[in-house]
């Protein structure tokens, strides 16, 4: 009976001990599904810069390895609206509270360093110019760095004062570049944004220095070797050191494809020692032609296949009979001296004389007695044709894929049933047949 009493005993301290230290119950874990993404820390860092002309500068961050989005809009501002129809106001150019063009830039510090972030910023443009930078002239285009805490602040001031002393070195002026704390950012209008893929036909501002922070004590200056451009007539291309939207869209529409008699050139900013040049070359691309060396006339931003090939159909023609028939649709005089010339070649083929693309082959050609040079065909992909209703007739015009001038016509009363290219020898050149 003690016994049991004892063991009673013990199963209701037992009792109380749980009623009074009882703990929530635990629950069992679900069954953890490991295809489910898992939460990341997030690394990004962001900081506020502002170089002149917002539109470059967006594109340039963008194509830099590292930073993962860079934002158009405007900072530093009091007193007005941070737009864009505002800040550009004439009584505004002035204003030292006006708004800032500047760009955000969010960045991977795992991938590009805020360190090797500013020092591009730096390289991209003038910070020795106050309030302006080239043409741009006024305090929304002035050099800030709009930074986020005080260990961004000390990064820019250390940056700054590392490329003053190269700045210093090269003969530049004292650094105007304003570094503060950042406000608020506010985002421009959405037609600023991507502004250089929106809008095709312009430039990308280039008003960098050419000082760099990395440079080889020991090495001297280069100077360019530009001693074939002082002959005869050039076309020189200047292009971005950095990426440029619309320099690559010039290469894809019109350089990739040139072979024509002129030499085309591609130069940097930098590289044009000895040329005799008009044309301010901070925008790229410019397309310079040239003459011993002398330039005869340029062009700033972008050129479409046809605006690029009747420039240089004033430069290498002229004012000249076959200028008239490539872009006027003229038509060459019947037996002109270019026929009588060309009526007889031997094996080859007949290029644009602009573009310097093939367009006709020899093997095709035939005798139709017409005073024009006559094909059953063109090279394959090398013309268009395109209804030509002038004159009350009917006709198919002929003009060439890549250069867009004019060419002939076609008619369908050639050898054996095959249509007749009639076309003009003023607009051609002759090329032997290799091999």
């Amino acid at each position: 009976m003690k016994m049991l009493s004892y063991v009673g005993a013990l199963l209701g301290l037992l009792l109380v001990s749980l009623v009074l230290f009882r703990q929530p119950a635990v629950a069992i874990a679900a069954p953890v599904d490991l295809s489910a993404p898992m939460p990341a820390s997030k690394q990004l860092q962001s900081i506020v810069l502002g170089a002149g002309c917002f539109w470059g500068a967006e594109k340039r961050y963008q194509a830099l390895p590292g930073v993962v989005d860079a934002v158009s809009g405007y900072a530093d501002g009091r007193g007005l609206a941070p737009t864009y129809q505002e800040i550009t106001q004439r009584k505004h150019q002035f204003n030292p509270d006006n708004f800032a063009e500047v760009v955000e830039v969010t960045f991977n510090p795992a991938q590009i360093s805020l360190q090797q972030l500013l020092q591009f910023y730096f390289e991209q443009h003038d910070p020795t110019q106050l309030n302006r930078q080239g043409n741009d002239v006024g305090t929304q285009y002035r050099s800030t760095i709009l930074y986020n805490n005080v260990q961004q602040q000390h990064i820019a001031e250390q940056v700054a004062a590392q490329y003053q002393q190269r700045l210093t070195a090269e003969g530049y002026g004292k650094i105007t570049t304003k570094i503060t704390q950042l406000d608020k950012f506010h985002p421009a209008e959405d037609y600023h944004q991507d502004y250089l893929a929106k809008n095709p036909n312009g430039y990308c501002p280039d008003h960098s220095t050419g000082v760099k922070f990395t440079v080889d004590a020991t090495a001297a200056k280069v100077v360019t070797d530009n001693s074939q451009l002082l002959v005869g007539k050039q076309i020189v291309v200047i292009e971005a050191e950095g990426y440029c939207p619309y320099c690559e869209q010039f290469k894809k529409e019109v350089s990739n494809h040139y072979q024509g008699t002129i030499p085309m050139t591609y130069r940097l900013a930098s590289q044009l020692d000895g040329l005799t040049l008009k044309t301010p070359t901070w925008a790229t691309p410019t397309i310079l032609f040239l003459e011993q060396g002398k330039e005869v006339f340029g062009r700033q931003g972008a050129m479409t296949a046809a605006e690029f090939y009747k420039a240089l159909g004033y430069f290498k023609l002229g004012e000249s009979e076959a200028f008239n028939v490539a872009f006027d649709e003229g038509t060459d005089g019947r037996f002109c001296k270019e026929y009588e010339i060309f009526k007889n070649t031997p094996d080859g083929y007949f290029v644009d004389k602009l573009s310097g693309v093939k367009l006709f082959d020899t093997r095709d050609r035939f005798n139709s007695g017409t005073g024009w040079l006559s094909f059953t065909k063109p090279v394959d992909g090398a013309v268009i044709e395109k209804p030509d209703n002038r004159y009350g007739m009917q006709r198919v015009e002929i003009r060439a894929k890549k250069s867009g001038i004019h060419l002939g016509h076609v008619f369908p009363d050639g050898p054996n049933g095959q249509p007749r290219y009639c076309i003009n020898a003023t607009v051609l050149e002759f090329v032997a047949r290799k091999g």
